[in-house]
């Protein structure tokens, strides 16, 4: 076979070019000022002394994950708008939990198609039993699964991975022995070996997991200990979920580009508190050239003098015994008349205060909390409540970019996730016979693709108007470019659940002698209107 790759004669090369075969090119040393290329030739003023080093992703990401990890809990932990900007993320992609829509494939498993979709409806209603109850599908008794998606979304921001176990434990009283373990991804060992450990994680000559080390804690000191990431059968042991690039094997954390704008937010605050507390401060001072015995009898009433020349003070002393008695009473008594010191000719009384102005507070902190709010994947007005210049176009596109957001990180953080402890579950369903399939648990084993494949389900997109929702999809159905199972998509639901449903309420309507429900056949003028009015 004739190679596609051009060979280059050894002797042919251009100068520059590497004659070994696996060495890197290096650049030269030096580019003429006068030379164009990318960024000005590297003699811009702002490129001077800016020259990150290249490096593989797993480099970076191990000399900056414990630090990064242990920045971004503290920022999660104790800042409002992170910790609450964090509750709206998790609960915009997860929910109350992503539902299991199991799609087994009909012709890898030589069904029909209505074969396959019974099937994939009794998978359903089998995995509610096991995942709503946290004796059976949580080993620590605690958590739902869709709280255990909660648990792990909302953990997968600091360390920018989740780590999990599918294990086996059977309890008294319970149906099923698989289990779900969350893991805290700081319990992963970062030691790296060479040839092919790269923290904690051991991979095989294609670099796929093959096991990987944990620190458990033993008594009063923690040991190590090396788990395999699938049993013999294929079954998945352990779960790691993370997202990055190429030659990327551990997660970091998504707010590492915001730790810095979090920390700024948080000294912004501070400064702006303190110099409203300094602008609340002030004092006075009495320009004049008379003596500074004449200048106090002046602030003074005429009881306060009377009171002076009886008890024998100066005005020094009646003017420091009156600041005692402001400073022990420590409140502000509005119910007495405003009082005016007279001041004799020539004198001048100056208010001293800080300077300053805070207006442009606002500006910088919501700049900041924009580039905050992006990176947890979140819009301002969703992150901070504030719709105070929103329209409903400006709403309706900024939900519909940033939605893009959530439903890649429910399809590939949170499915994830899910998805081998689901398998481990109708691995054990299908091997105790509780849901029939063809050629039993071997047949599991040779189509476990098949068997498996899966969507996992959330909550619809929020809509800024759901009238002008409903019409957008009755519009698009009369145009036949929409379909119901479409329409059930957008609004989180399950065509085959609403189908069954409208079944149901139609059967007990007949019992019960009520009219049929349907499609209204008059116009609606009044919705006709809300539909096409104009925004404000």
């Amino acid at each position: 076979m004739v190679s596609v790759v051009p060979r280059i004669r050894q002797g042919s090369m251009p100068s520059g070019v590497p004659a070994v075969s696996g060495s890197r090119p290096q650049p030269r040393a030096s580019v003429p000022s006068w030379a164009s290329g990318y960024m000005r030739g590297g003699h811009g003023p702002l490129f001077r002394g800016w020259n990150p080093p290249v490096r593989d992703a797993s480099d970076e990401v191990q000399q900056a994950w414990w630090r990064a990890a242990g920045r971004a809990n503290d920022i999660i932990h104790n800042s409002g708008w992170v910790a609450g900007a964090v509750d709206q993320a998790v609960a915009n992609t997860v929910g109350t939990g992503l539902r299991l829509s199991a799609l087994p494939d009909a012709v890898a498993l030589g069904l029909t198609e209505g074969e396959a979709s019974k099937l994939g409806r009794l998978i359903e209603q089998r995995f509610e039993l096991w995942a709503r109850n946290p004796y059976e599908c949580d080993i620590e008794c605690r958590r739902s699964f869709g709280q255990l998606q909660a648990a792990a979304f909302r953990g997968w921001f600091a360390p920018g991975e989740i780590v999990s176990e599918t294990a086996w434990k059977t309890r008294p009283g319970g149906q099923y022995g698989t289990k779900v373990r969350l893991i805290p991804p700081h319990r992963l060992s970062q030691r790296s070996e060479y040839p092919r450990l790269v923290q904690g994680v051991r991979m095989d000559q294609d670099w796929a997991p093959q096991s990987y080390i944990f620190w458990r804690r033993q008594g009063l000191s923690d040991v190590e200990i090396e788990v395999r990431a699938r049993e013999a059968g294929g079954r998945v042991r352990i779960g790691h979920v993370f997202d990055g690039v190429a030659g990327q094997y551990r997660g970091i954390s998504p707010l590492v580009p915001a730790l810095q704008v979090a920390r700024q937010f948080d000294q912004l605050a501070d400064a702006t508190l303190t110099a409203a507390l300094i602008r609340a401060v002030f004092a006075a001072t009495v320009k004049s050239n008379e003596p500074t015995e004449e200048v106090l009898k002046g602030l003074l009433t005429p009881q306060e003098q009377a009171r002076m020349h009886s008890e024998g003070l100066t005005a020094f002393d009646c003017w420091a015994s009156m600041q005692d008695g402001w400073y022990k009473g420590t409140t502000i008594d509005l119910g007495e008349k405003g009082r005016f010191a007279h001041l004799f000719p020539g004198q001048e009384l100056t208010f001293h205060s800080a300077q300053g102005s805070a207006s442009d507070y606002k500006d910088q902190a919501l700049f900041l909390l924009r580039e905050l709010l992006r990176c947890l994947g979140l819009t301002y007005e969703s992150g901070t409540g504030d719709y105070t210049n929103a329209t409903y176009s400006s709403v309706r596109m900024a939900t519909g970019e940033i939605f893009q957001i959530t439903l890649y990180r429910r399809r590939n953080i949170v499915a994830p996730f899910c998805q081998p402890h689901y398998e481990g579950w109708l691995e054990e369903e299908i091997e105790s016979g509780a849901i029939p399939f063809p050629g039993g648990i071997d047949g599991f084993m040779a189509n476990r693709t098949a068997a498996c494949r899966a969507e996992w389900r959330g909550s619809p997109k929020p809509q800024a108007d759901d009238l002008k929702t409903a019409k957008a999809h009755e519009t698009y159905r009369n145009m036949g470019v929409m379909t119901d199972e479409m329409i059930a998509n957008d609004l989180g639901v399950d065509i085959e659940d609403v189908y069954r449903q409208r079944a149901r309420e139609r059967d007990m309507r007949e019992e019960y002698g009520l009219p049929e429900n349907g499609a209204g056949t008059v116009p609606d003028t009044v919705s006709d209107k809300l539909v096409t009015q104009k925004d404000d």
